[in-house]
């Protein structure tokens, strides 16, 4: 499928695009540079991963507020300073990363970046713009507001995902058949799971209102086989997955499996 956003988009290369889910993990330590280095030794392309600020204004990539559940630390991550977060160890092995080191230690690697806070737009955007990786970031928020002062404050454009209102307006226009514009949405990609409770939000019309406005679709977060098969089946774009290994080995056997070169 090619869209206007592939076309307009360097974030998005034209080919399916399978995103590692806070890198690749298996063994508990998401959201680590071990787990980010291991998706790219899978050849993937893409990472997704979450960005909190510390209380002196250290974008970190971690998907909590709090330190407690994935690392050896404790509290708020937005009342520690840099000094006392970096001394977390995830899964008691691994620090928790500046959001620059994952940046900067891969300059051909994608990274999605989920903004999880406020605080954190001001660090997030100072990081994208220190590591000059417009063109390789895809910012994302469950808040427009926070994607939107996030991306206002770079001096580039780059590739953005839909908060809820932008989701929703999609959602009516393919329950209604009325025509969408990419304009009118604002951003280049859908970054959904594929049901929300009991409703599917991901089917054949909500994949085809998003093509037409020119839109990727990205579906998260999808461990099975079936599952994986099915949205592939159906159009998707992408793929948000804690098995890389499973959704490589599927991508393979269709032979849409790009890796990064070697």
């Amino acid at each position: 499928m090619t869209t206007d956003a592939l076309r307009s988009t360097p974030y998005l290369h034209p080919g399916f695009v399978a995103l590692a889910h806070r890198g690749f993990a298996p063994t508990g330590l998401e959201n680590s540079l071990a787990a980010f280095e291991a998706a790219r030794d899978l050849g993937y392309r893409y990472v997704e991963t979450d960005a909190h600020a510390t209380s002196d204004g250290v974008a970190v990539a971690l998907h909590d507020a709090s330190l407690d559940r994935t690392t050896d630390g404790h509290g708020l991550v937005a009342r520690q300073p840099w000094r006392t977060v970096r001394r977390a160890r995830i899964g008691g092995r691994e620090p928790v990363p500046a959001l620059e080191d994952l940046l900067g230690a891969w300059p051909d690697l994608r990274v999605n970046v989920d903004v999880k806070s406020s605080a954190a737009v001001a660090p997030v955007a100072e990081v994208i713009e220190r590591t000059r990786a417009h063109d390789r970031v895809c910012v994302a928020s469950f808040s427009a507001a926070r994607r939107r002062a996030t991306v206002a404050r770079l001096s580039r454009p780059v590739a953005t995902s839909a908060a809820q209102p932008e989701v929703a307006s999609v959602v009516l226009a393919a329950r209604t058949g009325v025509p969408l514009r990419r304009r009118r949405v604002g951003v280049d990609c859908l970054q959904v799971p594929e049901r929300v409770g009991r409703v599917r939000l991901v089917d054949r019309r909500f994949v085809r209102t998003a093509h037409a406005a020119g839109l990727a679709v990205h579906v998260w977060t999808v461990n099975a086989v079936a599952d994986m098969e099915r949205l592939i089946d159906l159009g998707v774009d992408g793929i948000v997955t804690d098995r890389a290994d499973v959704l490589r080995d599927v991508l393979a056997r269709r032979g849409r499996w790009r890796p990064l070169p070697s």
